[in-house]
């Protein structure tokens, strides 16, 4: 039997439901815990960010138009398919990280279970943080709440994948569209993460997934005026400190790096609430007639 040749997979980002390579044709070693080279991984550039922020914005209206319900079944899908590609995220994970195979396959299975927790979620948080408020005077006044817009996301350096799908999952979940940067030295599971997204049912711009030097591709995200939020998550405290003076030229919301000790735990919903508005309707309650007689 002859011997075959090694096949090498080739990385790429995922942008607008698709995977480009980078535009400026550069990429850069990544290797494992102990220095061994793993893959080639896209630098992103400039351009790739402003072009995943143009797919985030097309792609904004059907996905925070469509029933809270849909997103739910759309976010276990992705759930089903990274159960059925456990194999390799657990090889991913335990390359990227360091770890064994057995704590690998824990951080593997945490994922999984996250974006099944976050799924649950979609149509209950309305009942969380709406409702109807008690008014003085004839008026029905309602709250609900409504997604920020397209939301750029920096991964936590400290955990390439549940740290990932931590940060990601409660940004779509509520509606946003995402553009993710990926953790710079361990970007293989995010961007594994994309081909899982491209095979279910996740519309094509809802998240899109860039590598490289997360402070090079944060810059014009961060500046960017299409950007409505950011999420700091992977930046250190200069880089932080940078950024929130970029984005406040254009009043983006942003949150602000939060120490996590372990990603495990259960998230709670501030990471949902955090990239949500609040509509208030007023609604007259009225007078029918002469009478006095209302509804």
């Amino acid at each position: 039997m002859s011997e075959r040749l090694s096949v090498f997979k080739t990385y790429k980002l995922y942008v607008g439901g698709k995977f480009p390579r980078s535009e400026s044709g550069r990429v850069y070693e990544v290797t494992d815990s102990k220095g061994n080279w793993l893959a080639n991984a896209p630098q992103s550039s400039r351009k790739d960010a402003r072009d995943a922020v143009v797919a985030a914005r097309k792609a904004f209206g059907g996905w925070s138009g469509a029933t809270a319900y849909n997103r739910g079944q759309v976010l276990y899908r992705v759930a089903e398919m990274l159960e059925g590609r456990r194999a390799q995220f657990v090889r991913e994970v335990a390359d990227a990280e360091g770890l064994s195979k057995s704590k690998a396959t824990e951080q593997v299975d945490a994922t999984i279970d996250r974006w099944v927790w976050y799924a649950g979620w979609t149509d209950k948080i309305a009942q969380v943080t709406g409702g109807a408020n008690p008014v003085a005077g004839p008026f029905f006044n309602l709250s609900s709440p409504e997604p920020t817009g397209v939301v750029a996301v920096l991964a936590p350096q400290e955990s390439s994948f549940l740290g990932l799908v931590s940060v990601v999952a409660p940004v779509i979940a509520t509606g946003n569209t995402a553009v993710v940067v990926a953790c710079e030295k361990a970007p293989l599971p995010a961007l594994s993460l994309g081909e899982v997204l491209a095979t279910s049912d996740v519309p094509g711009g809802v998240v899109n997934v860039l590598s490289g030097r997360t402070a090079e591709i944060a810059a014009p995200l961060a500046a960017h005026l299409d950007v409505n939020a950011i999420d700091l998550a992977g930046a250190d405290e200069a880089l932080a400190k940078e950024l929130e003076i970029a984005a406040a030229d254009n009043l983006k919301r942003v949150l602000r790096p939060q120490p996590v000790d372990d990603w495990t735990a259960t998230p709670g919903t501030d990471r949902m609430t955090a990239f949500l508005e609040t509509k208030t309707v007023w609604h007259p309650t009225g007078s029918l007639g002469a009478s006095g007689s209302s509804y």
